[in-house]
């Protein structure tokens, strides 16, 4: 988490910037300019304020004209385009906070960033990398913890079973072709490369 706290704080000010673009009628912010010869009155500061809060902010009030009185000019702000690349860097930090968690970006969904190939490729190497190890941790702290309260029942053995994870087929399926087509081991051999066991002998 701290490795990511920055790219974390981007990522979270886009979607309030995004959010408060939508709140105040999904489009860029302007100012009323008064171009009379007095300043308004603290009276009439108020009231117009009140009434841009009530008639002109908000989704609901999107197109809703605007009516000035004499005196008073609307001028849009429009966004350069830095500053409308906020959706790239929302991005951008979701990527560096999937890489200080270990997950590839590419399964993150950023349009651009996947392909069926790549997206195979970085699911196997989320589950090889990242998710098995932390896995395989969490059975060593069950295992200890387990030994620590019933040690009268022996050490205990818990493991992940790789076999019910489907990411991993490719991987077994490309170690059985090359098991299978060796063809200078026998039957056991095979079987115990490839972690089956054999089956049992039936008695005669």
């Amino acid at each position: 988490m701290e490795a990511a706290a920055y790219a974390i704080d981007i990522h979270n000010a886009g979607g309030a910037w995004n959010k408060a673009l939508i709140d105040n009628a999904a489009r860029p912010c302007g100012a009323l300019v008064f171009t009379g010869g007095e300043r308004l009155s603290e009276e009439q500061f108020q009231r117009l304020k009140q009434e841009l809060d009530e008639l002109h902010m908000g989704a609901a009030n999107a197109g809703r004209p605007m009516v000035l009185e004499g005196g008073l000019e609307w001028r849009p702000m429009s966004l350069s385009p830095a500053d409308m690349d906020f959706i790239d860097a929302r991005h951008a930090a979701a990527r560096d906070i999937a890489l200080a968690f270990g997950v590839p970006p590419m399964l993150l969904g950023i349009p651009g960033d996947n392909t069926y190939s790549n997206y195979r490729e970085a699911n196997l190497a989320f589950w090889r990398h990242t998710a098995l190890p932390l896995a395989q941790k969490g059975a060593r702290a069950i295992e200890a913890w387990i030994g620590e309260r019933w040690p009268e029942a022996g050490p205990a053995a818990i493991g992940v079973d790789h076999e019910a994870i489907s990411a991993l087929a490719v991987e077994r399926e490309a170690l059985w072709a090359r098991i299978g087509a060796a063809d200078f081991l026998d039957t056991e051999e095979k079987r115990r490369l490839a972690g089956v066991e054999a089956p049992a002998c039936s008695p005669r």
